[in-house]
């Protein structure tokens, strides 16, 4: 099989510790020098994912956000979807009765309410790391009433829970009370909310689509629960060593961990005796 499409996730995959080492890099240059179309299918920001875009080199449409907003420079999407902001007011104000962490993630910046949760503080540093550092978020007692008061859209929800249980109590009423949204597990206690119809898979076939590549032409590397359905459906899904069980068991294979350089590992490993797309193209073994 001829590879023409790169994949990869973000956290947990691309970074160790949040940061990307010098061999993966590497990695990247050398599978875009053979022609290879890379793009990152994320979760994260539009802003989040273009700055890690940029210190890889990649220059191609980046499906973010969890497909709800796709592109290449921020305020000019290929495509994007949002919970109407009906909708989003709605869930937020069911949701803050369940005394859960919610992050109404928006174009330019997030609302986010101050709650007190269960778990370390490295788990809360985590959570809103990206916030921190990157995304513009502003702070409020009660989202619901923000949001009554200045209403909008939303490109994803994101929820954080005590529990597993509760978690999964939230998502069985919010499917019965709401179709015009999907619920997506992203980790232990959270999830994303999104307009129905928006996943990392439908993203990522977008992409293809507009690149004039197949699914089966495609390698997928993640780490998380919502990369599952991406590495059943690509040519090639590949799990990084720190992935859930259950992440590695929807892979065709299962590389390094993220401490370990995963990416890099795969990457070189696969790609080293494919030769160059200009090349195959040259001597007609793809057509386009």
């Amino acid at each position: 099989m001829i590879y023409r499409m790169l994949a990869l996730n973000i956290d947990g995959t691309l970074l160790n510790n949040g940061r990307l080492n010098k061999d993966t890099k590497e990695a990247i240059d050398y599978v875009q020098s053979k022609g290879i179309h890379v793009t990152l299918i994320t979760g994260r920001t539009f802003p989040s994912a273009k700055r890690v875009a940029k210190a890889l080199k990649i220059d191609n449409p980046l499906v973010t956000h969890q497909g709800a907003y796709i592109g290449k420079q921020m305020g000019k999407p290929l495509y994007v979807n949002k919970i109407h902001e009906d909708i989003t007011y709605e869930l937020v104000k069911f949701l803050e009765e369940l005394n859960c962490q919610l992050r109404v993630v928006q174009d330019k910046m997030a609302i986010m309410n101050r709650i007190k949760l269960t778990g370390s503080l490295r788990e809360k540093v985590l959570y809103n790391r990206e916030s921190s550092f990157i995304y513009s978020t502003h702070y409020t007692d009660s989202l619901s009433e923000y949001l009554f008061e200045d209403p909008s859209s939303a490109l994803k929800i994101e929820a954080k829970f005590n529990s597993e249980s509760e978690m999964s109590d939230a998502i069985k009423a919010i499917k019965g009370m709401y179709h015009e949204v999907d619920c997506i597990v992203t980790g232990a206690g959270r999830m994303d909310i999104v307009k129905r119809g928006v996943s990392k898979l439908r993203g990522l076939l977008y992409v293809c689509e507009r690149a004039g590549i197949t699914r089966d032409q495609v390698v997928m590397v993640g780490a998380n629960h919502d990369d599952k359905d991406l590495l059943d459906c690509c040519g090639l899904g590949i799990a990084m060593g720190n992935a859930p069980l259950e992440v590695k068991h929807a892979a065709d294979w299962i590389t390094r961990s993220d401490k370990q350089n995963g990416v890099a590992y795969a990457v070189k490993e696969l790609f080293r005796k494919q030769q160059p797309i200009e090349f195959l193209r040259k001597m007609n073994v793809i057509k386009s």
